[in-house]
C-alpha cells in the first residue's frame, strides 16, 4: 500500500511532505522555513519568534466564536538515529518510509512520527475548510528533543489561547495531564596518554533495541554503556587495563544501543576467554527475554594509538560501574509512574578526552536534584568535572480541569471505554509553557507510536485514524468562554 492511499489521507499527505524536509534538533532552519511558507500560503497570520518557534493563527469557524480559544502544539525537530549499516544523512535527506501491515516505518532510521504526526495533524486542521474549531493558534516549537529551547524561549504574551492541546503522547488510549522535568548532567575530564604496554582488544556491544530514555526507562532494556562498564569492570579482576577509546550511545534522550571500546591488557587471550565464558555469558542470559538480538563481540585488534594509564583507566571504569542508570524512584502517589530516573546516554573517550552525557528526569524537582547529585558525587570522587545544564520543570497534574473532563467524556462515549488519565515520564513541553502561561489549561494526547528515538520507530495506521477522529470531536466540543 502506498502512503498516499492510507486514511486519513490528509494527515499522511502532510506527514510525507514534512518528512521530505530534514529536521534534526538544533538544525531546524529548513523545517522552520517550510512551516512558515505553509502558513503564509494559506493566507494565515504567520510569525517566527526570535528562537525559531512558528506561530500560525486561524480564526474560529462560523458558530464557534463563543468557544474558548485554543493552542494546538507540537515540536518540529526529530531524534536522528540510524542503524550502523545504513548510509543516511539526516541533514540533507528526507526520511524514506514504507508501509508494513498496520504500521508505517522508516528504512533503517527513526521515522519522525515523534512528533511529526502531531505537526501533520495541526497542518491538516489549518488547511481544512470543513472542520469546526474555535480561535486557533498553532504553535510549532523547535529543539524539543535536545534542550527544550523552543519552549524555554517562548515569551509571555505571544499566545492568547486559553487551552493548550499538546499532540505528543504515544499511546492512543492515554490522556496525559503531567510529565517529568529533566536536567543534563555532563561528566568530563582530560587525561595524559602513554604508550600501551599490552595487547590490544576490541569490545563491541550491539543489537540492543534502545528506545525513549523516559517512556521506556522502566522496561528493563539493555544500555550499551552500562553493559560495557560491566565488562570492563570484570577485566580489572585479573588484568591491568589501559583504556584507549570508548564510543557508546549518541543522544541523551535515547537508550544506548551500541558501544565499542579499545583496551590494552597484559594477556589478550586470557582476557577474551575469561569474558567469553564469564560475564558475556551472564549478560546474554540476563537479557535473553528482552534483548533477543544483543551481541557482545570480543577480539584481538591492532592499534598504534596511545592509551591512558592503568590508574586513570581504573577510575573511569569504576565510575562507569557506579553511575546510576534506569529507574531511581517510583512515584508513591501515582500508580506505576516512574518518578525519577537517569539515562547514561553517551560515553566518549578519545585521545585522552572523556565525556559522559546523562539525562536525569523526575516529576519532583527535589528527586531530580537527588539523582543529579548522586552522579556528581560519584564522578567527583574520581576527580572528574561535572556540569549541570538544560534544567526544565515538570508539569504538575490537574486531573479535575475542564478540558481533561471534556476529553474523558468524548473518549468514553466515542470508543465505549474509559481512557487512561496519566502522568508520563517523558519531557513534554507543557510544564515549560505553563511556567509563562499559568492560567492556560493543558492536556496531551496522540496516536500510538512504538520504538520512538530508535530506528525501530513505527506509527500505527488504525490508531492514527482513531486519533484524527478524536481530535475533530475535541475541537467541536471546546467549552464555552
Amino acid at each position: 500500500m502506498e502512503l498516499s492511499n492510507i486514511e486519513p489521507q490528509i494527515i499522511w499527505k502532510n506527514f510525507s511532505k514534512l518528512n521530505a524536509v530534514p529536521r534534526p534538533s538544533k538544525k531546524e532552519g529548513k523545517i522552520i522555513a517550510f512551516i512558515k511558507e505553509f502558513g503564509e500560503n494559506l493566507g494565515l497570520e504567520t510569525t517566527v519568534d526570535e528562537v525559531g518557534n512558528v506561530i500560525i493563527k486561524k480564526p474560529a469557524t462560523p458558530g464557534m466564536e463563543n468557544r474558548k480559544s485554543i493552542v494546538m502544539q507540537s515540536h518540529l525537530d526529530m531524534v536522528c538515529q540510524k542503524n550502523n549499516d545504513v548510509n543516511f544523512d539526516f541533514e540533507t535527506q528526507g526520511i524514506q518510509m514504507e508501509v508494513d501491515g498496520d504500521w508505517v516505518k522508516a528504512k533503517g532510521t527513526t521515522l519522525g512520527a515523534d512528533n511529526g504526526l502531531g505537526v501533520a495533524t495541526i497542518m491538516s486542521i489549518l488547511e481544512s475548510t470543513d472542520i469546526p474549531h474555535p480561535d486557533l493558534e498553532a504553535l510549532f516549537t523547535i529543539d524539543e528533543e535536545t534542550g527544550m529551547t523552543g519552549a524555554l524561549g517562548l515569551k509571555p504574551g505571544q499566545l492568547t489561547g486559553q487551552i493548550l492541546l499538546n499532540l505528543d503522547t504515544e499511546e492512543d488510549d492515554e490522556i496525559d495531564i503531567g510529565c517529568a522535568g529533566g536536567i543534563d548532567v555532563t561528566v568530563s575530564q582530560n587525561y595524559a596518554t602513554e604508550a600501551s604496554n599490552g595487547q590490544i582488544v576490541r569490545i563491541e556491544v550491539k543489537g540492543l533495541q534502545g528506545g525513549h530514555s523516559g517512556m521506556d526507562i522502566h522496561k528493563g532494556f539493555g544500555n550499551a554503556n552500562i553493559i560495557m562498564g560491566r565488562i570492563l569492570y570484570k577485566a580489572l579482576e585479573n588484568q591491568n587495563v589501559q583504556l584507549i577509546s570508548i564510543d557508546g550511545g549518541s543522544l541523551r534522550n535515547a537508550i544506548p544501543r551500541e558501544s565499542v571500546a579499545l583496551i590494552s591488557v597484559r594477556n589478550a587471550g586470557e582476557f577474551i576467554e575469561n569474558v567469553t565464558n564469564g560475564i558475556k555469558k551472564e549478560i546474554l542470559e540476563e537479557f535473553a527475554s528482552v534483548e533477543a538480538h544483543l551481541q557482545i563481540n570480543i577480539e584481538n585488534a591492532t592499534s598504534a594509538e596511545k592509551a591512558l594509564s592503568v590508574d586513570d583507566s581504573k577510575k573511569i571504569i569504576l565510575v562507569l560501574k557506579s553511575l546510576h542508570n534506569g529507574v531511581y524512584r517510583m512515584s508513591p502517589d501515582v500508580q506505576d509512574l516512574v518518578e525519577s530516573s537517569n539515562n547514561v546516554a553517551r560515553v566518549e573517550l578519545k585521545e585522552g578526552g572523556l565525556k559522559i552525557l546523562n539525562l536525569s528526569r523526575s516529576s519532583v524537582d527535589s528527586s531530580k536534584d537527588s539523582v543529579a547529585e548522586q552522579l556528581k558525587s560519584v564522578s567527583e570522587l574520581a576527580g572528574m568535572n561535572v556540569e549541570f545544564s538544560g534544567s526544565y520543570p515538570g508539569w504538575k497534574p490537574k486531573p479535575g480541569s475542564e478540558i481533561v473532563q471534556v476529553l474523558e467524556k468524548i473518549y468514553t462515549e466515542k470508543f465505549s471505554e474509559k481512557p487512561h488519565v496519566v502522568a508520563c515520564h517523558a519531557g513534554l513541553e507543557c510544564g515549560i509553557i505553563g511556567a509563562n502561561y499559568p492560567e492556560m489549561e493543558m492536556v496531551s494526547y496522540g496516536p500510538t507510536i512504538r520504538g520512538a528515538h530508535s530506528p525501530d520507530e513505527k506509527a500505527n495506521i488504525s490508531s492514527t485514524q482513531k486519533f484524527w477522529s478524536f481530535t475533530k470531536d475535541i475541537l467541536a466540543n471546546i467549552p464555552l468562554k
